[in-house]
């Protein structure tokens, strides 16, 4: 039995006792973050590393510090009842610590520039020392990498990212959200939000995706990237596969993580002069704020509005629109 399965035939008993201003956003912690990264395992499947990289997710998702509270706390509910009725022997959703990574996400999201890789040189690289430290130097591991920085991609999204979603005349990928399952009951993320959102493919990394299509000779549902044996590619395997870890301290890129990349992609955006609301739709955010964190302050470019108004005036008369003018 899943734990979806589970947690619905306990739910009466795990919650009894809470009273009905807990229990609303406790359910809604269930049914919209436990139940999609989690429900798919049985109980007894479910350990602290699982729980870890569940509030990980929920932090990069952007999730409030309540939200991933309440989310956790009706997860420890149904595994402690799980725990009662003699199926698990200890309690994994008890975990600590996930205050602290969510007050380094909340710090990087002010200052998102500060996380991005200098310039192409710096992002091939790091792909490269990525590859040569790969058992089998799989050239795949440095396609991902460079692929994210340059797309400002998500993680799920590129692993989640098929043949059919990417359109080689215009060279555009449209990041889909896909909303049942896949093989083995896994689910790809592809996107956060609910809408799609399309995404420039630009020239240097254009050869890589043709190579890709060709290697699953064009099939539209084959994934674009995965791991050397066909596997889907986490930020797990990636670390492990590529000792990540290590690779970014001796590049000196100490705070770098694999969803930097993103923050990387959007910060080259921005100083190439790529309009914010045309970013926004790019990075898929929902507010216009988050995106104008990726925005240089450049006191030129208020200068230059400044000469294109005067400009825009001077077409009534050379010294600016006549009082009482038509």
């Amino acid at each position: 039995m899943s734990l979806a399965e589970y947690g619905e035939s306990v739910m009466h008993l795990a919650t009894r006792r809470l009273e009905p201003k807990t229990l609303d956003p406790y359910m809604a912690g269930w049914r919209l973050r436990v139940k999609p990264t989690l429900g798919h395992l049985s109980p007894a499947m479910i350990t602290h590393g699982a729980v870890d990289r569940a509030v990980e997710a929920w932090i990069a998702d952007g999730h409030g510090r309540s939200t991933i509270k309440n989310s956790l706390a009706v997860l420890v509910k149904v595994l402690e009842q799980a725990r009662r009725d003699g199926l698990i022997d200890r309690n994994p959703a008890k975990v600590t610590g996930w205050q602290h990574a969510f007050q380094k996400a909340y710090d990087e999201l002010e200052n998102p520039r500060s996380l991005a890789l200098a310039d192409w040189t710096a992002l091939t690289t790091l792909a490269d020392a990525l590859v040569a430290r790969s058992s089998g130097r799989y050239r795949g591991w440095g396609d991902v990498v460079r692929f994210e920085a340059c797309t400002a991609s998500r993680i799920g999204e590129v692993s989640g990212c098929r043949v059919e979603d990417i359109d080689t005349r215009r060279w555009l990928w449209t990041v889909r959200r896909q909303t049942t399952p896949g093989p083995g009951g896994l689910m790809d993320k592809r996107t956060k939000g609910k809408r799609a959102r399309i995404v420039p493919i630009i020239h240097e990394i254009r050869p890589l995706v043709l190579e890709r299509i060709d290697a699953v000779e064009g099939r539209p549902g084959a994934r674009l990237f995965t791991g050397p044996r066909g596997g889907r590619i986490t930020t797990a395997i990636l670390r492990d596969a590529t000792h990540w870890d290590e690779v970014v301290v001796t590049l000196g890129y100490e705070h770098l993580r694999r969803h930097d990349l993103r923050h990387t992609g959007l910060t080259w955006m921005a100083d190439a002069g790529v309009p914010v609301h045309v970013l926004r739709v790019i990075a898929g955010h929902s507010s216009v704020k988050t995106t104008q964190l990726y925005v240089h302050s450049d006191w030129s470019h208020i200068v230059a509005a400044g000469d294109s108004l005067t400009a825009y005036l001077g077409q009534w008369s050379p010294t600016g629109p006549q009082a009482g003018s038509a």
